[in-house]
């Protein structure tokens, strides 16, 4: 597991039934390609979010596959349809095997 690595994410607390709601998140994560070497010559290994996912009481919202070039910090700002009350799932996976998870409900007001 990569230190210090923090998910954020901002949801609204509520919205219409039926309304496209703005989603951001960003995971605090040093992303290390696996190129670089440390103070001793020795490769630092490679340490990426390779996939970043969000669900909506269940059901696939968004599924990012992200690349070694992935900036470090990935942030992600995207749209969702909300049609019911529920909840948001977001996903981070490192290549480490460490699984970063978040959620938050959203209300139909």
């Amino acid at each position: 597991m990569a230190d210090g690595v923090k998910p954020r994410v901002k949801v609204p607390k509520s919205a219409s039934a039926g309304e496209a709601i703005t989603l951001k998140t960003l995971i605090s994560h040093p992303m290390e390609s696996g190129q670089r070497k440390d103070g001793d010559g020795n490769v630092i290994p490679r340490s990426i979010i390779n996939r970043f996912t969000c669900e909506f009481n269940g059901e696939s919202v968004i599924d990012v596959t992200m690349e070694p070039a992935i900036s470090t910090n990935p942030y992600f700002e995207f749209e969702a349809t909300v049609p019911e009350a529920g909840e948001f799932k977001f996903t981070w996976y490192d290549d480490d095997g460490s699984v970063y998870e978040e959620t938050k409900a959203i209300a139909i007001g």
